[in-house]
């Protein structure tokens, strides 16, 4: 772009700002003090910001060649990602809790639209980045047969609920907790501690259950058909021959029951 001095604008007759590349001009502006000038004088101008276009951009070139590839990671820039419209609220949170703290976290500013288009806007690359991945882990869904490090958050008689997103918890089942048959859920987990867990099902309404078991098992390299024999060893069957090798039944002592004699009429 080149464009003249303040004292220029101040005393001169007209004002052209010319902008382009080295193959030509992609924009210009022209203001006037008087009411009008011929072509001559267009020529000269359009001449002129051109020697001057082609310096300017010798210098920079000379400076740096091309652009880079990444802006400085101190420039401000801003991050988007697009979110489900019915998951806007699990980034808000109750009375703005969620995203307040997001902020405070990262220091980042953050618009939601109700579009569900969240802008991220930081100096800091890095910040942005952490921030846009903590509002993926608020949105993100759970996938069956995903393993997730969750943390025991509550424990009752049956099981306990862990919490494998933020704000995202599953049941985590008294029967799935190990490979044994478990007595009391307290000696085997302890609430804040981490542990890695299975999603084995999510039903229809968005309940999440979770398995230990099945982490244990895939850690020891068994399979879904291991898992199933196991199971039916502990349970007493396995050993136990088909119904076909018994051999057939003996006769019911007495004979057959249909030949035995009338009974008389009822009185």
């Amino acid at each position: 772009l080149t464009d003249i001095a303040g004292a220029e604008d101040h005393y001169g007759d007209m004002d052209f700002k010319v902008t382009g590349t080295r193959t030509g001009i992609t924009a210009l502006q022209m203001d006037i003090k008087v009411t009008g000038i011929n072509s001559q004088i267009l020529a000269d101008a359009l001449q002129q910001a051109k020697d001057g276009r082609l310096y300017i951009l010798e210098k920079m070139e000379t400076a740096i060649p091309a652009p880079r590839v990444e802006i400085n990671k101190f420039a401000p820039r801003i991050l988007t990602i697009q979110i489900p419209v019915d998951k806007i609220r699990e980034v808000i949170g109750p009375g703005g809790k969620v995203i307040r703290g997001l902020v405070e976290k990262t220091g980042c500013k953050i618009d939601v639209e109700d579009t569900g288009r969240i802008n991220i806007a930081s100096s800091n690359l890095e910040k942005a980045e952490a921030c846009k991945r903590l509002i993926e882990e608020i949105t993100a869904v759970p996938e069956v047969n995903k393993t997730y490090l969750g943390t025991v958050q509550r424990i009752a008689d049956f099981g306990a609920f862990v919490e494998i997103m933020p704000g995202t918890d599953g049941l985590l089942h008294v029967s799935e907790i190990a490979d044994y048959r478990v007595q009391n859920v307290r000696d085997e987990l302890t609430e804040g501690q981490q542990l890695l867990v299975k999603v084995i099902n999510v039903d229809p309404s968005g309940k999440i259950r979770l398995s230990r078991k099945a982490v244990l098992r895939e850690e020891r390299g068994e399979s879904g058909e291991d898992e199933r024999q196991t199971d039916a060893d502990r349970d007493g069957g396995g050993d136990r021959p088909p119904r076909d090798d018994r051999g057939p039944r003996p006769p019911r002592p007495g004979g057959d029951r249909d030949r035995r004699p009338p009974r008389g009429p009822r009185r």
